[in-house]
């Protein structure tokens, strides 16, 4: 028999499969998956390797097939599923077979194990006491005091016994070979989860709910194994949906992954599925130790686990029988990976589930372009939630234009509205949140007058501001010097949008001096559980506002939180991105959704200088559909995702003059090898930011309706990039549908 064996080395000359024969005493235990020890190269090092599969013949002249020397005993044995996985990703999204095994296998080596032990009394009380008598008799104090407190308790725990008795290891060792005890060992799980359970209060659903509930349920009894999105209102209960949709799997044995995008939700969702599963449930996120993150994965694989909550990393759980993958705010950008291979989790979700027979459940109050146009197409079933749970009204929403409150001499970043109400909760006792849009940080210019935002000509992206003194465009290169007036209005109030978290929280404390104010961005959340502290102080009413970026508007549920005050709205409308309308409806969608959860009617106010986008008005109105329609239609006009599928080929090299060069041949190469297939090549041209670290780079864009088209191109590419030894000096990634 032999093995297809792929050798764990970061070398992509090597990332191809080496046939190794397989010793007759491994045979019956060596399985796909398994990590094994090699010799490789001329010395035959030692080297280690994953198996990708076994087969009977062999493709390579026998004489100079090696032999495999061992099972490795360090590795993590892992699931033939997650390595077909690992092959999947690398032809759909490029990149090497070890980068995507290093992707799915997050952890290839044993952490210590932390062990428990016990002693354990072997005698019955009558021989034990008269044991007792005899070390007394011989003056053997500690083996004395050893069987009285063995008498007293059958088993003690052994760090008791050497800590608050001071009994050494030799004694205990004399009393187990005299047969008066036994040590017994466990491994003990670290868990991450650190909560005692609470009783679940029983869940009224909404007819809502119970429709979708009942739905999935049928489907799954009958084996139908879907993939479902649903579209529900902020606060319409789609946390208690998911929670009834696990347990119903849980409840035929099997396991289910939720996702979530970032850490800063985890502590909340945690608690809610803690309270409902115990500790059958555990958490992924990369703010854990190793040893936890092993432990994890161990617990998982030993079925101690039902159900693994945490960001993208999670979908690898190496769960023995997955039924459910549960990705919650499926919008989010943080679902995409920016590593190679750069695979985006609700497809590769699709797929795992696809594998292993599970079905999938894609949630959002604002579901991306792409999930909603596939949902359209009936490619997904799509489930819509209007109402909140508990039939609470949504906020009232008011956009105030920030010209106006320039011209009529407020030159604060708070709007006299957004004061106003702000004083009215503090007098009530309410509480506010104050979410700064930092997205699009990158210096776009506006005028301060009109609103009017200087554009690429050819693009429709607005152009940033480089410190050469030009604007430049980061899709197409063209580029102009920076204006000194406004071209619509002649006005000399033009610039560059600056703010940051911590000035807006010196605002409101000079603005109100009596207020309790917290702040929560990267650098006061960059310590282990910072996020944790900072939300439960103000779910305990510590403070009376929380100022921060978008981390404070995914899927918190604060009741006491009537107002939401949106800073800067327009920042990322104006990223040179064309899903910049869909994030900025997003995240202003999510943020307003903050408002009044509790018995309250919640209020909110916009600020902005473009208050006619259909993004803002949309957003306002929390009106999805009104969006959707508006959008499709720029996007299949301009033939971006999803109505076409997108890859970006990014070229890096130190030497300027060398990655000219080779993006000229690469960009020639695609436009031979597309031959009639329908492909638009774009660029190149430089990715945002032209250089990093003395190291230039390029972008060129390819355009096709299918996605197989651009797969395929992506391997004609990878196979001349390959035969080329003019590109070893390059770092080339493909992305596909960058975000």
């Amino acid at each position: 028999m032999f093995a297809d064996v792929i050798i764990d080395i970061q070398n992509e000359k090597l990332d191809k499969i080496f046939q190794y024969r397989i010793p007759e005493e491994i045979e019956d235990r060596l399985k796909p998956g398994m990590e094994v020890v090699v010799p490789f190269g001329k010395g035959n090092r030692q080297i280690r390797g994953y198996v990708t599969g076994i087969s009977e013949t062999c493709d390579y002249d026998l004489s100079k097939v090696k032999e495999i020397i061992a099972i490795s005993e360090k590795g993590v044995e892992i699931e033939a599923k997650l390595i077909a996985l690992a092959a999947w990703m690398k032809e759909n999204y490029g990149g090497t077979m070890i980068q995507a095994l290093k992707t799915v296998l997050p952890i290839k080596q044993k952490e210590n194990a932390k062990v428990k032990k016990r002693l354990r009394l072997l005698l019955d009380h009558e021989t034990g006491t008269r044991q007792l008598h005899y070390y007394l008799e011989k003056n053997q104090k500690a083996r004395a005091r050893l069987m009285a407190a063995l008498l007293d308790d059958e088993v003690l725990e052994y760090e008791l016994v050497t800590k608050k008795l001071n009994i050494t290891l030799p004694v205990i060792r004399a009393l187990e070979e005299q047969g008066v005890l036994a040590i017994e060992s466990e491994q003990v799980f670290r868990n991450p989860v650190k909560q005692t359970r609470e009783q679940a209060q029983p869940v009224i659903y909404t007819p809502e709910q119970k429709f979708v509930i009942e739905s999935f349920r049928k489907d799954y009894a009958e084996e139908i194994r879907r993939t479902y999105l649903i579209h529900g209102v902020t606060g319409s209960g789609k946390t208690e949906v998911y929670m009834e949709m696990i347990r119903q799997v849980v409840e035929e044995g099997k396991q289910a992954i939720v996702l979530i995008p970032e850490i800063a939700l985890t502590y909340q969702t945690v608690m809610r599925f803690y309270r409902r599963f115990g500790d059958r449930v555990s958490i992924m996120n990369s703010r854990l130790s190793a040893g936890e993150r092993y432990d994890q994965m161990m617990r998982a694989r030993a079925g101690k686990v039902d159900v693994m909550i945490g960001p993208r990393s999670a979908l690898f759980t190496p769960f023995p029988d997955l039924g459910l993958i549960v990705i919650d705010e499926e919008h989010e950008p943080t679902y995409k990976s920016e590593q190679t291979p750069r695979y985006h989790a609700r497809e590769t979700a699709i797929r795992r589930a696809q594998m292993e027979n599970a079905s999938v459940v894609l949630g959002s109050a604002t579901p991306s372009m792409e999930a909603m146009y596939r949902a359209r197409r009936g490619e997904y079933v799509l489930f819509e939630m209007k109402n909140r749970s508990r039939m609470q009204s949504m906020a009232e929403v008011y956009t105030v234009d920030m010209r106006e409150e320039l011209k009529s001499g407020n030159r604060s970043i708070l709007s006299r509205r957004l004061q106003e109400l702000m004083q009215e909760r503090l007098e009530k006792k309410e509480q506010t949140m104050l979410f700064l849009n930092r997205r699009g940080y990158s210096g776009f210019v506006s005028c301060r007058e009109c609103g009017h935002v200087i554009k690429c000509p050819h693009c429709s992206v607005s152009l940033s501001v480089h410190r050469d003194g030009k604007m430049r465009c980061h899709y197409c290169g063209y580029e102009q010097p920076r204006v000194e007036a406004c071209p619509e209005c002649g006005s000399r109030h033009i610039g560059e949008f600056r703010a940051g978290t911590q000035q807006i929280e010196e605002i409101v404390k000079n603005t109100f001096p009596g207020a309790r104010v917290l702040r929560m961005d990267m650098d006061t959340t960059r310590q282990k559980d910072a996020h944790e502290k900072i939300l439960s102080a103000f779910a305990n009413e510590e403070a009376d506002i929380l100022v921060g970026t978008q981390m404070i508007v995914k899927g918190h549920d604060f009741p006491n939180v009537t107002l939401v005050g949106v800073l800067a709205a327009d920042l990322s409308l104006y990223t040179d991105d064309y899903r910049s309308g869909e994030r900025t409806f997003q995240l202003l969608t999510q943020a307003v959704g903050r408002a009044g959860r509790g018995e309250r009617r919640g209020e909110a106010v916009i600020q902005t200088y473009s208050p006619d986008h259909y993004a803002i008005q949309a957003s306002a109105a929390q009106d999805y559909e009104a969006f959707y329609q508006e959008e499709i239609r720029y996007r299949e006009l301009m033939g971006y995702p999803p109505a076409e599928e997108l890859l970006a080929l990014y070229v890096s090299c130190e030497d300027e003059e060398l990655l000219e060069k080779a993006c000229h041949y690469l960009k020639e190469y695609i436009l031979m090898a597309k031959g009639r297939a329908e492909v638009q090549v774009i660029g190149p041209a430089s990715p945002g930011i032209e250089k990093i670290k003395d190291v230039y780079r390029r972008v060129i864009y390819m355009k096709a309706a299918q996605y197989d088209i651009l797969v395929r191109m992506k391997d004609r590419l990878e196979q001349y990039i390959e035969i080329n030894s003019g590109f070893d000096k390059m770092r080339i990634q493909f992305d596909f549908n960058p975000m």
